[in-house]
């Protein structure tokens, strides 16, 4: 039996302790759900670049395509629960550019505008800076492994 002093001990702490468990939780699952993006952007990049290495015509492969292969791959993978869903952006655009030791090579650099979902003023709180949300960037540079298109 407990002392009539301690009733209600547990509760308190529950109270006290349950914001700061939920907190935790939430910012461990918003951390993971950027890492998580970062990382697919990371990957849409290789595959804008990827294509552009591989075209085979003469001409170079255009922008928009190589912007279009970044959108659908992105797309499909990204994890946003926000209902303004911003598209990543290709800044600065595709360029190739001769490498005289690398050769010729593509750069492909990727932006996309992160919206936190459950802290969406974490930056207002820690660093006193109003923000829109967080800038991940991705940048692939491939070269191309050869100048012809195979006959």
């Amino acid at each position: 039996m407990k002392p009539r002093n301690q009733r209600g001990a547990t509760a308190l702490e529950l109270t006290i302790l349950l914001p700061l468990l939920l907190i935790l939780i939430f910012g461990i699952i918003e951390f993971s759900i950027i890492l998580y993006d970062k990382q697919m952007i990371t990957n849409a990049s290789r595959e804008g670049a990827r294509a552009g290495i591989v075209y085979n015509e003469p001409a170079d492969i255009p922008e928009t395509t190589i912007q279009q292969i970044v959108e659908n791959y992105c797309a499909d993978h990204l994890i946003s629960f926000s209902a303004g869903v911003t598209q990543p952006v290709l800044d600065p655009p595709p360029a190739w550019i001769d490498d005289p030791d690398a050769g010729r090579v593509l750069r492909v650099t990727v932006r996309y505008q992160y919206n936190f979902l459950v802290f969406p003023d974490v930056f207002t709180l820690f660093a006193g800076v109003v923000s829109d949300g967080l800038t991940l960037v991705a940048e692939t540079t491939m070269r191309m492994e050869r100048q012809e298109p195979i006959s």
